[in-house]
C-alpha cells in the first residue's frame, strides 16, 4: 500500500483500473463471453492503461527537462495504437489499420483540439499564448501530411505510379522516418518540445525511478496482451454490432489509441496552459504522420497478409489535408475561442458521420 501512496491518486486509479480492466477481460474470455463486452472491456482498460503510460512519461520528463517531455509523451503515447495496429495487420484489418491512423491525426487536430479549445475558452475566455513554437509543430504537420497525400495521387488511375501503391509507399515512409529522426535532437534543443514548460512536480513527491520503470514496463506489457485480445474481439463484435470498418478505425481504434495526448491536452487547457494543451496535441498528431504510419507500412511487409499503402480514399484524403490546414490556420494568430473548439469538433462529426454507412464486416 506504501508503494501505491507513492504514485499519487490519479495514477493509483488507472492501476486499479487497469489491472481490473485486464483480469476481467482475461475472465470474459476464459468463460467464452460475448465478443462485445470483451471488446468494450479491452477498449476501457486501453485507456487505462494509456494514461497510465502519461503519468509515467510525466515523471521521467521531469527529470530529463522540459525539450524531453514533449518528445516523450507522444512518442510513449502511442504504443498502444501501435500495438493494436500490429496485432490487426496480423489479423488482415489492413483497412481499420489504415482509417486508425488517420483518424489519430484528425481526432487531435480536430476532435481534441477543439474539445481543448472548448473547455479552455468556457472557463478562461480568449486564451492567448506564443505561436511562434506552435506555429512550427503545425507547419511541420501540414509537411507531414502533404508527404502522406502524395501517394493516392501519384497512384491514382492515369497517375504516374498507378498499380505501385506499395513501393511508393515504402519509398516515402523512409523519407518521413529519416524527417523523424532529424527531428529528434531538434527537439531535445529547444525545438518542437521548446512550448512545454518545466514540470510542475516537486522534487518530494516525485516517483522513485524504479517506480517509474516497473509502471512504464508493466503499463507496455499489459498493453501488449491487451491490444491483441481488443484485436481479436473487434471482427466479431464490430460484426454483432453491425459497424464498417472504416468507422471503428477512424472513430474507435483511433481515440482509444490516443487517451494520454486527449486527456493530457484537454487538461493543460481547463488549467489555463493553452500554449501545453496545443503542444502536446499537435505533436502526437505529427508524431503518428512521421513516425507511427511510416513504421507501420514497412512492418506491413512483415507481418500482414496485405500490405499497409498509403493510397487513400478521396474521402479521407480530403479530410486529412482539410483537418491540418484548417489546425494550423487557427493557432497562427496567437489566440483561440471556445468557438474556434465548437467549430473543429463539428467538423470532426462530419467526417465520422460519413463513413458510417459504410458495409458492415462480415463475422
Amino acid at each position: 500500500m506504501k508503494s501505491l501512496a507513492v504514485l499519487g491518486r490519479t495514477a493509483v486509479v488507472l492501476v486499479v483500473v487497469s489491472v481490473a480492466g485486464f483480469v476481467l477481460t482475461l475472465a470474459l474470455r476464459v468463460a467464452g463471453a460475448n465478443e462485445v463486452a470483451v471488446f468494450v472491456v479491452a477498449a476501457v482498460t486501453l485507456g487505462a492503461l494509456a494514461g497510465l503510460v502519461g503519468e509515467a512519461t510525466d515523471e521521467l520528463g521531469s527529470r530529463l527537462g522540459p525539450a524531453s517531455t514533449g518528445v516523450l509523451q507522444s512518442a510513449l503515447g502511442n504504443l498502444p495504437e501501435l500495438f493494436i495496429s500490429l496485432f490487426a495487420l496480423r489479423a488482415g484489418l489492413v483497412v481499420l489499420v489504415q482509417t486508425a491512423l488517420i483518424g489519430s491525426i484528425l481526432a487531435n487536430s480536430l476532435l481534441v483540439l477543439g474539445l481543448a479549445f472548448l473547455a479552455g475558452g468556457w472557463r478562461h475566455g480568449l486564451m492567448r499564448f506564443d505561436a511562434a513554437p506552435v506555429r512550427t509543430i503545425a507547419v511541420m504537420l501540414v509537411l507531414a501530411v502533404a508527404a502522406l497525400v502524395i501517394p493516392t495521387v501519384a497512384t491514382s488511375p492515369g497517375g504516374p505510379d498507378q498499380g505501385h501503391a506499395a513501393e511508393i509507399s515504402v519509398f516515402v515512409s523512409v523519407v518521413l522516418l529519416v524527417i523523424f529522426a532529424a527531428s529528434i535532437p531538434y527537439s531535445l534543443r529547444g525545438g518542437l518540445g521548446a512550448s512545454v514548460p518545466e514540470s510542475s512536480i516537486d522534487a518530494a513527491d516525485r516517483w522513485p525511478m524504479r517506480t517509474m520503470v516497473v509502471v512504464l514496463a508493466g503499463a507496455a506489457v499489459g498493453a501488449a496482451f491487451m491490444s491483441d485480445w481488443f484485436v481479436e474481439a473487434l471482427r466479431p463484435a464490430m460484426a454483432t454490432l453491425g459497424l464498417s470498418e472504416a468507422f471503428v478505425g477512424l472513430v474507435i481504434v483511433a481515440i482509444a489509441g490516443n487517451a494520454v495526448e486527449n486527456v493530457a491536452g484537454i487538461q493543460a487547457a481547463l488549467k489555463g496552459r493553452i500554449d501545453l494543451g496545443i503542444s502536446l496535441i499537435q505533436n502526437s498528431s505529427l508524431q503518428v504522420a512521421i513516425a507511427l504510419t511510416p513504421v507501420l507500412v514497412l512492418a506491413s511487409l512483415f507481418v500482414s497478409p496485405v500490405a499497409l499503402t498509403l493510397a487513400l480514399s478521396p474521402t479521407m484524403l480530403v479530410a486529412m489535408a482539410m483537418a491540418a490546414v484548417l489546425g494550423a490556420l487557427v493557432v497562427f494568430d496567437g489566440e483561440v475561442t471556445w468557438l474556434e473548439g465548437l467549430m473543429l469538433i463539428g467538423l470532426y462529426l462530419v467526417i465520422a458521420a460519413s463513413v458510417w454507412y459504410g458495409p458492415p464486416v462480415a463475422a
